[in-house]
């Protein structure tokens, strides 16, 4: 795809998470990208890394791809508190060489012989590290509430609401939160919480995945398919467009029943099915 092609019918704002598609390597998913319309994707570290940071920059900016965000950044409640900073500084670093603006972050879960009060208290201080030096590489760090399932060992970050706190003493500019259907849809208050993070200029990044049930052992990948479960997508989208949010729609799916599938036709039907939530 050329730089001067454009998104197919329906996709001017969708964005295919890499994460959706694993089982496509990078040169495979720009094709994929430019056989159907799609001009943005989000990318993860790991994958960006083994084929080289500036290959993947020089590949996604050669096909006309925006790259609008990258996952992941946080894990800073581990005990190697210097190693955590130095892993987040090279996350900001490979953000800004990929050519996103948004760095994704996953806050860590309990410390050894901590509680949730610890755990986003050293999720604080790490920020206060980290803000500085992403503002100076023009990288927002995008705070992600996890599903509660997840606050044990992944993030204790449970709410819109518990993120905003964390990113309310930096300017928005730089430290601001992601909006995740799959991880989000519970809170009753999450309506609200979206209209004062888009009212702080604060909604760096919206993500759609479906929640069904029953979760699969380790619940890391029973995020489904648009439509395949109980989350009025539609909703979330008018309500994050409400808050002013004008930026990408990222569809981020956990999900082995897909991977296993042929990923040129999983990116098909994801943008068939983003079509619907974004028509609405």
């Amino acid at each position: 795809m050329s730089a001067a092609a454009v998104a197919g019918p329906g996709l001017d704002r969708f964005s295919i998470n890499q994460m959706t598609v694993k089982q496509l390597d990078l040169p495979e998913l720009v094709a994929a990208c430019g056989e159907q319309g799609v001009t943005a994707v989000g990318l993860w570290r790991e994958p960006v890394r083994e084929y080289g940071v500036k290959a993947a920059h020089d590949l996604f900016a050669e096909a006309g791809i925006t790259v609008t965000s990258l996952c992941r950044g946080g894990f800073f409640t581990a005990p190697d508190r210097q190693a955590v900073l130095d892993d987040n500084r090279a996350a900001i670093d490979e953000a800004a060489g990929v050519g996103t603006d948004t760095l994704v972050l996953v806050s860590g879960g309990l410390p050894e012989g901590g509680g949730l009060v610890d755990a986003r208290a050293r999720i604080a201080e790490a920020l206060a590290e980290l803000a500085p030096y992403a503002a100076d590489r023009g990288v927002r760090l995008a705070i992600e509430p996890l599903h509660p399932m997840y606050a044990a060992d992944r993030c204790a970050v449970s709410t819109l609401g518990q993120a905003l706190d964390l990113a309310e003493p930096f300017g928005a500019a730089t430290v601001g939160v992601v909006v995740d259907t799959y991880h989000l849809w519970w809170d009753e208050r999450v309506d609200r919480q979206i209209a004062e993070a888009g009212a702080a200029g604060r909604i760096h990044c919206f993500q759609l995945a479906d929640w069904v049930t029953p979760l699969p052992a380790g619940v890391l990948t029973g995020r489904g398919q648009i439509g395949d479960g109980c989350i009025d997508m539609a909703h979330f989208r008018r309500v994050v467009d409400a808050a002013g949010y004008e930026g990408p729609i990222e569809v981020e799916i956990f999900n082995e029943a897909m991977w296993a599938r042929d990923g040129r036709e999983v990116l098909r039907e994801t943008a068939d099915r983003y079509r619907a939530v974004a028509a609405d």
